[in-house]
Order: structure tokens, then C-alpha cells, then sequence
């Protein structure tokens, strides 16, 4: 069967509220999904595995269990028969969890991860797992397993990373949300790169279990969604405290109602650079249009000179080759050849980085945070860009080290806010380039203010919705 693109292209809240009234049929809704997924992942790549036959058996089960609900008066499930995607680093029971890595290709484990147990339990229906790359090292989403994803806006260009998969799942129409991770932008990153909503939520906010260390502060779950809307009903469904994380939040700030009230009277600081990055004039562009858009909305926009340096981003850099030498840093004796060579540098940075200098990286931190505190303590949220450039080229160079008197020449604005963990952080669209390739925002809250985040993203959308936009993939 040919797929049916308005359904394609339906958000998840939709969906579960036409499923519950009786209206659509999950047989449908996830039929339609698998031969969406079957017409355009040839040329994506945005799958590594479908679950075609078992997806439809719970799409079956699911359908049986609405007439029942419908019948006896009980609730479903929030997201009760709509499709989802869970990106290839999170634990699956009994389906193969390969990391991207060659290391990791038979690995199937014997439970799942706290958010996919919340997921199913919120009766979402797992239909596939998304391509990232080997340990979701990077920015784009080439896997020495799995080969190159592709951007259904331009299948030259990368869809991001390392939650590629999921992005160009969600931009496809194949799913309407999808799962990811995010340690320096992996979730945001492809949000941007493929015109779609994409949540860092605060810090422990999602139980993050599937790491070998409970008190890593950089990894946070988080979605890819087509509306701010979906994204808060995937935050809903899967916050709170599990003990399986040691640092997940007790009490999280209650989301509230949706759709939550307007922004009038709000102050947002504004940074085109966060004072060191050379940003694209079409992002840059669609910074301003949408800062404006929420001026319209009744919020006060304020710019403001963050002053921050390249430090904080190297800062990052050095923390990320330290978790990847120490997670995954065993493998090389035994296992190099098989490795992503970029995978084998980060990890050999790593070890070469010494305790004293990674723990007096925190004083770094502290100084750029007591700048973004300075800003938090006039203004409710920050908006930049997310990233400073369109998706990249797929195999497009990495800048070169040394002085740059006209700015970082870096892609993604995202990693220095993986070292505030608490602060959530919102990427949203703000249009597209003159090439036609979306551009997009990021939204960044107080600690743990993550319906704030929300709340700004809403009253954008409102103002310039993205959720019809259709790729030519």
C-alpha cells in the first residue's frame, strides 16, 4: 500500500485523541507508518531495524483494547496506538541494540530502558529503531554498521546527529515522535538539521539508565517531535523519579495544562553568537524573525552580549572525550580496526586528559554559568540559534584548530549547554533558508523550567506554525 501523507504528517497528540474518540484505527495509523517507513528509508537510512509483524500485532491488540475502553468507560493510554521510533542506543528487551558499532552487533539485551518501558506502558507502539552513529559520538550520523543517513530535505546533507535517525524519521512523516539522546545536542542537533521540535529537558527530568555510570551529568533522553505538543506529551509520559537513576529528579515541575497560557510580559535575552561563534546569515535571519514573532505574542525581547569564548566549547569537547575513553575506551586493544576512526580519537583524547585538568574545567563552567545566571536573573529564558549553519554537507570538514579573528567556525551551538544540565533547552524552527534547508532556535530555560521552555515554543509555533511542512523526500 501507498502511504497516506496527510496521516503521515498528523502529530501524535492528534492521533491518540482521534484513536481514543473511535475515529482512526491503530491498524491504520500504524499500517500506514510501516509503509511510510518502507517507501523513503531506502534512501534515508533512517532505520536500522522495523518491526513490521510485531507492530502490527500490537497495533491489533491495541485497537482491540479501544473498542473495550469504549465500551466499560476506562481510559486509554496517552499515546494509546500511535507509532514511535526508539533510537539504536537505548536498551530494547529482546531486539537488538547495536550502538552503531560493529562491537555491539549482536547485542541483544534482557530488559528495556526506564523510558521505553514508560513509552509502551503510555501505549506507544514501537515500529522500529533509528540509525546513529557508533556510540552517538558525533553531530552527523554516519555508523561504520549501518552506513550514512540521509536529510530528507536534501538527501546530500546530514539530518544531524547523533540522533539522526530519528530526526529524519519525524521530518519523513514516518513517526510522529521519536526517541533520542542528547549529551552535547544529539537530540537538538537533528532537530534542526530536519525542521522538526527537538527537547533537552532538564537534567534527571527522564531517568537516564542505559549508561555505565548513574552520575554522568552530560546524557539526558529527550524527543523528536512534529509540534511543541507532542514534545510535552512525551515529556509527560516519561518523567519522573526511577530509582535506576540516582539523579533523577524527586519532583519535577508540573507541565500543567495544555495548551499553557501566553507569554505577554515575559523577557527573553537574545544572542545571535553567545560570543564567539561566526553564525550564517539565514540563521541568523530566522533568530530575528522569530524573536519577533514573540514580541508580537506580548513577550519583551532584549539582545544581550554573553561574552562567553571558545573555551566553553572546548570545555565540552574535553569532557565528551573523557566519557567516551572511559565508557567505551576497553575496546581498543583488542578491537580498534573495527572502530570509527573518529570514535578511536576521541577516546585516545581521552586517556590522555589527566583528573586535575578535568575537574578544573569545573571552575570554567562556573564562570560562564555565573554570566548565563547574570542573564537568567532579568530575563525568563535565552533564545540563540541552534545551530550556526544549515545541515552540513554529509563528509563536510570540521573546522580547523588555531585563532579565527571572525569567529568559531563550528556547526553546533548546543554542546555548551549539555555542561548546565539543569537548564532545559528547547530547538524549534524558525524557517528555512534561501536554499531551503530549515533553520532553527534554541530555547533555553532556568534550571528546571522545562513548561517554561515549552510554554516560549508554544506562543512561537502559534505565530508561525511548522507542523504542515512537508520534505520533497
Amino acid at each position: 500500500m501507498s502511504a497516506d501523507l496527510d496521516l503521515c504528517f498528523t502529530p501524535a497528540a492528534e492521533l491518540a485523541r482521534r484513536i481514543r474518540d473511535g475515529a482512526l484505527s491503530p491498524v491504520r495509523v500504524v499500517e500506514n507508518a510501516l509503509a511510510r517507513i518502507e517507501e523513503v528509508n531506502p534512501a534515508l537510512n533512517a532505520f536500522c531495524f522495523v518491526y513490521r509483524e510485531e507492530a502490527m500485532e500490537a497495533a491489533r491488540a491495541a485497537e482491540l483494547a479501544a473498542a473495550r475502553a469504549a465500551r466499560e468507560g476506562r481510559r486509554l493510554g496517552p499515546l494509546h496506538g500511535v507509532p514511535i521510533a526508539v533510537k539504536d542506543m537505548t536498551p530494547t528487551r529482546g531486539r537488538r541494540t547495536t550502538l552503531g558499532s560493529r562491537l555491539y552487533a549482536d547485542w541483544v539485551p534482557d530488559h528495556d530502558a526506564a523510558i521505553v518501558e514508560r513509552l509502551a506502558a503510555a501505549g506507544a507502539i514501537l515500529v522500529g529503531k533509528t540509525t546513529t552513529p557508533e556510540f552517538a559520538h558525533a553531530g552527523t550520523t554516519e555508523s561504520p554498521l549501518w552506513g550514512v543517513t540521509r536529510n530528507p530535505w536534501d538527501l546530500e546533507r546530514t539530518p544531524g546527529g547523533s540522533s539522526g535517525g530519528s530526526g529524519a524519521a519525524v521530518a519523513a512523516g514516518c513517526v510522529p515522535l521519536a526517541e533520542g539522546t542528547d549529551m552535547g545536542g544529539s537530540v537538538r542537533i537533528p532537530a534542526a538539521c530536519c525542521g522538526v521540535v527537538g527537547l533537552k529537558p532538564s537534567h534527571g527530568r527522564i531517568p537516564m539508565d542505559i549508561l555505565p555510570s548513574g552520575f554522568d551529568e552530560l546524557s539526558h533522553f529527550g524527543p523528536l517531535a512534529r509540534t511543541v505538543e507532542d514534545a510535552a506529551l512525551f515529556l509527560a509520559v516519561t518523567e519522573g523519579p526511577d530509582l535506576r537513576d540516582p539523579l533523577s529528579q524527586a519532583a519535577p515541575r508540573p507541565l500543567g495544562a495544555w495548551p499553557p497560557p501566553g507569554i505577554e510580559g515575559l523577557r527573553l535575552a537574545l544572542s545571535v553568537d553567545l560570543g564567539f561563534y561566526r553564525v550564517e546569515p539565514g540563521v541568523e535571519a530566522g533568530l530575528r524573525a522569530a524573536a519577533a514573532a514573540l514580541e508580537a505574542a506580548g513577550a519583551v525581547v532584549e539582545e544581550v552580549d554573553l561574552g562567553w569564548k571558545r573555551a566553553i566549547e572546548d570545555a565540552w569537547e574535553v569532557h565528551w572525550a573523557v566519557f567516551q575513553a572511559a565508557f567505551f575506551g576497553h575496546h581498543l586493544a583488542d578491537r580498534r580496526a573495527e572502530m570509527d576512526p573518529r570514535v578511536v580519537a576521541y577516546i585516545e583524547a581521552g586517556f590522555a586528559v589527566d583528573a586535575v585538568t578535568c575537574k578544573r574545567l569545573e571552575i570554567l563552567r562556573t564562570e560562564a554559568w555565573r554570566v548565563l545566571a547574570a542573564v537568567f536573573a532579568r530575563h525568563d529564558a535565552l533564545l540563540c540559534p541552534t545551530l550556526a549553519r544549515v545541515a552540513p554537507p554529509i563528509g563536510g570538514a570540521a573546522p580547523e584548530p588555531g585563532p579565527e579573528p571572525d569567529g568559531y567556525a563550528g556547526t553546533t551551538m548546543t554542546g555548551p549547554f549539555n555542561l548546565f544540565g539543569r537548564c532545559p533547552v528547547l530547538s524549534v524552527p524558525t524557517g528555512f533558508d534561501g536554499a531551503g534547508l530549515p533553520t532553527a532556535m534554541q530555547i533555553v530555560g532556568h534550571p528546571c523550567d522545562d513548561p517554561g521552555v515549552l510554554r516560549i515554543g508554544r506562543a512561537l509555533e502559534e505565530r508561525r506554525p511548522w507542523a504542515g511542512r512537508r520534505p520533497p523526500v
